[in-house]
């Protein structure tokens, strides 16, 4: 399905965010965003609800939309949901992984260990997370760890910028991938569970060769 206007200025907007390149509370102007790219107001309106759903932006009394705030607490909340999610989407996903399956996660994982930049990894990270629960067959659930996933990747960036990064291999990638392999979803699940986990802590479970750090985000955890 071609992707609508307000979806595109959703993604752009999204990756921005993400990225740190629009920091927690910065205005979104309709006007603004609908003049950059070329539309009307109705699809930015939109592209705003897509990111409010996606947890990226707010709207404030007498303030407005802005980009919504990253401190522990929201964190935290984004990491526990996306790893019970996460967790019950691989579950389903196991009994449908098959030759392709295992192919594209084993691309996403040497695509990481290439990885010169932390943009780089990111996205490799991202795909690796994304190929490990695609084929579950449930798109509703796909559908929300796509945000949970942006929001997640926003953390990963802040934490970043704090800690510093450096290349390495991800670990704990390559144990979960075994473990799909072996069809062993209770060993998946109770590592899937601590990788994730392991970013709100700092660790290095989902930043590889990241220094740790437990209080890069800020004292609400």
């Amino acid at each position: 399905m071609a992707e609508t206007v307000a979806e595109r200025i959703a993604r752009t907007l999204a990756e921005r965010i993400v990225r740190g390149e629009l920091a927690p509370g910065t205005p979104l102007r309709q006007d603004r965003i609908a003049a950059e790219f070329e539309a009307s107001h109705v699809p930015a309106r939109e592209a705003f609800q897509l990111l409010r759903a996606q947890g990226l932006a707010v709207n404030e009394p007498r303030r407005g939309m802005r980009v919504a705030p990253l401190d522990g607490k929201a964190a935290q909340e984004v990491v526990e949901i996306r790893a019970n999610l996460e967790v019950l989407a691989v579950s389903h996903a196991i009994p449908w992984l098959n030759a392709t399956s295992f192919e594209r996660m084993e691309q996403a994982l040497q695509a990481g260990d290439r990885a010169g930049t932390i943009e780089e990894w990111e996205l490799a990270n991202r795909a690796f997370h994304r190929e490990i629960v695609a084929p579950c067959r449930m798109p509703r659930l796909l559908a929300m760890l796509d945000g949970l996933q942006l929001a997640n990747s926003r953390i990963i960036f802040a934490a970043t910028r704090t800690a510093g990064w450096r290349p390495g291999t991800s670990h704990a990638h390559r144990q979960i991938l075994d473990a799909l392999r072996q069809r062993d979803a209770g060993r998946a699940a109770t590592l899937l569970q601590s990788h994730i986990h392991g970013l709100e802590q700092g660790k290095s479970g989902d930043f590889p060769s990241s220094p740790p750090s437990a209080s890069w985000i800020g004292s609400g955890r």
